[in-house]
């Protein structure tokens, strides 16, 4: 994690304190039903509970010794708890203990990170509103195509990150998985009833067959929702990287009051939140493999997987918090030019219009190679001309158009408003009524 792009809730979550009070409590709640079943003293539950401590430091230097984390953590919490620490972690192995632990931080970090889900949604949808009606060009390969709003920009953007919300909640839902089986997974030396105790006490839901770690499936679909998510992410940080080029400058990033673009070039205004999207998204999408490839462990067990987990847990997580919410500070004060959209919209000499022309000769009895044939030889003049011409003077001047389409119905062809006729319909598929 580097602090640059880290934010304190969902760190908080990876912390050394908040795993090891993980640990402690699956521990601790294993042994109250392990007293319940009368495998161990009611007393050395109660004693966990009242006595449980450990220290960080203290578990470090433990482990340089033994090296296995959770034998350092054991040690340390016996220290602490004094003789009734024989009865703690009784039938479990630590694989119990560590993919419970890592499940519910990956639970939590969800609950974040749907939470930053909603935050931009509510951005998203204020600005598709804003400019439900705001005219600019749509573009196909990078080139001008035909009318839309940016808007229709908007609400795309919010139905895609909506559908990452869902996506978000079910790859919670599939993780959110609980084993404490014991060694290979058969229970020989637990009580199933231990893991469906900590699993309710810890929100989880018990994993049916656990080998002896949880399967891996679960956190490859985890880390590919949030490959997903930053993939969605960098398509919309791309789209205003393009609009904020100055030969466009549609849309630009907000730029504060004494802040600079460039140390050499005074003038500079860059889009440098979007551009770290796009290189966060690069991050993410970089961790989905390895969780992928975590899921062929050998036989009932290896940790051939634990290193990855290490990085990626805690890196995927933290880099997306951080972006989703740069994201939704960028959109929420995003600059827009509708005056730019316009002129830019205009600069062709209305081609963008070529396709009604070409239905309406088709209409008209024209063949639609014809008709083709007919609009693209007028809207290259126009293309050549780089729009010092106009296509509908060019098509009223053209008596093979004019003999099957009239200069008034040429005039209504132009009209700007029947590219947006269906605004509407989209907004409410979109938002609802």
């Amino acid at each position: 994690m580097i602090p640059r792009y880290t934010r304190p809730e969902m760190a908080a979550i990876w912390s050394p304190e908040s795993k090891f009070q993980i640990w402690f409590e699956i521990e601790a709640h294993a042994c109250d039903a392990q007293a319940k079943l009368g495998v161990i003293p009611e007393g050395a539950a109660k004693a966990v509970w009242e006595r449980g401590k450990w220290e960080i430091d203290r578990i470090d230097e433990i482990e340089r010794e033994v090296k296995h984390d959770v034998i350092a953590f054991l040690t340390n919490l016996a220290e602490h708890v004094g003789d009734e620490a024989r009865f703690v972690h009784q039938g479990m192995t630590s694989s119990d203990v560590l993919d419970t632990c890592f499940n519910v931080q990956l639970v939590k970090s969800a609950d974040l990170l749907i939470e930053d889900l909603e935050n931009l949604l509510v951005v998203l949808k204020r600005r598709a509103i804003e400019h439900k009606d705001t005219i600019c060009i749509g573009r196909s390969h990078g080139i001008h195509a035909e009318p839309v709003t940016f808007g229709l920009k908007m609400a795309q953007a919010y139905a895609e990150f909506d559908r990452c919300l869902e996506r978000m909640k079910i790859a919670r839902k599939e993780v959110a998985t609980c084993a404490i089986s014991g060694a290979v997974g058969t229970f020989a030396n637990i009580d199933p009833f231990v893991e469906e105790h900590v699993a309710e006490q810890m929100g989880l839901e018990v994993e049916p067959v656990s080998t002896q770690v949880i399967p891996r499936d679960r956190h490859a679909m985890y880390f590919s929702v949030l490959s997903v998510v930053a993939s969605c992410m960098e398509r919309l940080a791309v789209e205003i990287r393009h609009l904020q080029r100055t030969e466009v400058l549609e849309a630009e990033e907000y730029f504060s009051k004494g802040q600079k673009g460039s140390s050499a070039m005074p003038h500079k205004r860059n889009p440098i939140l979007t551009e770290n999207l796009t290189g966060q998204a690069r991050y993410i999408r970089s961790m989905c493999i390895p969780a992928m490839e975590n899921v062929a462990l050998w036989h009932e067990r290896d940790i051939s997987h634990s290193s990855v987990e290490r990085y990626i847990g805690p890196d995927a997580t933290v880099a997306l918090d951080f972006s989703l919410a740069r994201l939704t500070g960028m959109m929420d004060k995003l600059v827009v030019y509708p005056e730019n959209m316009l002129d830019n919209m205009n600069r062709l000499g209305g081609l963008p219009n070529s396709q009604r022309v070409l239905l309406a000769l088709t209409q008209a009895g024209v063949s639609r190679e014809d008709a083709y044939r007919l609009v693209q030889r007028n809207a290259m003049k126009v293309w050549d001309a780089k729009g010092a011409v106009h296509l509908l003077d060019l098509l009223k001047a053209d008596e093979t158009v004019t003999a099957k389409v009239s200069e008034a119905e040429l005039d209504e062809l132009f009209n700007m408003d029947y590219h947006t006729k269906h605004v509407d319909t989209i907004f409410k598929r979109v938002f609802g009524e």
